[in-house]
């Protein structure tokens, strides 16, 4: 196919990404025939999954409010950030405080180049191309330290990104890293898929499929998710399936069947 005006050269048009996939199933534009039949296979297995991508991103939006209202953090580090879309976090947060800052991150360079793009006359967000599995590398990126201020409490946002990270990666070592790092009082808002009580059947092609594209998915128990926190203080409700996480409206009654976990904690 024909590469897009927009398309570093550097990037396989004819290899699937998952952040482009995610773009498609969210309605994006950003991506490619590749993504797009990667995206409809997955979705043939899994008819819910792009309702299920978009409540990962109302949770994303409850709880950027949570944390730049109540919780009054002004700094955000948003890793496996994806390619922008609509509601991202520093539009969420910078309606309730203006001085907010916020560094996005994400392997994918199209998402950082869309990002950069959107953010390039707002001095307060900037967007970094780094795999956050390095998060020594992420946090010494100069941009991030121009951007944010690490002595103080920063909000790191992680949703929909453990997932495809497999156990081989190690990512409990790679969240307890990062909590070495930061602030007291800095938060994690962390949402992650799971099968739990759920059939195996559609989940399992859903994984197969995905595993064409740049990352694979490893579905966790509430357990193992809950583990990833360890050293942190849940923000109330605690660990729940993402639509119960301080919902803006009552959830439907599929909720104890959603494929996926969220938590928001507090690093005492």
């Amino acid at each position: 196919m024909q590469r897009p005006h927009w398309a570093p050269p550097e990037v396989d048009i004819d290899r699937p990404a998952s952040s482009r996939i995610y773009d498609y199933m969210l309605g994006g534009s950003h991506n490619f025939e590749a993504d797009r039949a990667v995206a409809e296979q997955a979705i043939a297995a899994m008819p819910q999954l792009p309702s299920v991508l978009r409540e990962n991103r109302r949770f994303l939006r409850r709880a950027v409010r949570y944390l730049a209202g109540e919780a009054g953090i002004d700094q955000f580090l948003d890793l496996g950030s994806g390619i922008p879309t609509v509601g991202n976090v520093h539009e969420i947060a910078g309606a309730l405080n203006p001085a907010v800052r916020v560094v996005y991150v994400d392997i994918d360079p199209i998402a950082v180049a869309h990002a950069g793009a959107i953010l390039v006359d707002d001095p307060g967000a900037a967007a970094v191309q780094a795999d956050f599995r390095d998060i020594d590398a992420v946090l010494t990126d100069p941009i991030v330290g121009d951007v944010l201020a690490l002595d103080r409490p920063v909000a790191v946002l992680l949703v929909a990104a453990l997932h495809f990270l497999p156990d081989e990666d190690r990512p409990a070592d790679i969240l307890t890293h990062l909590r070495d790092r930061l602030a007291p009082g800095s938060y994690l808002a962390l949402s992650h898929a799971s099968a739990d009580g759920r059939p195996p059947i559609g989940q399992r092609d859903a994984q197969e499929i995905y595993a064409r594209s740049d990352n694979q998915i490893t579905m966790r128990t509430a357990a193992e998710i809950a583990a990833f926190i360890e050293g942190w203080t849940p923000v109330p409700p605690g660990l729940v399936r993402c639509p119960a996480w301080r919902p803006d409206d009552t959830p439907d009654d599929q909720l104890t069947e959603f494929p996926g976990y969220s938590v928001v904690a507090r690093l005492p």
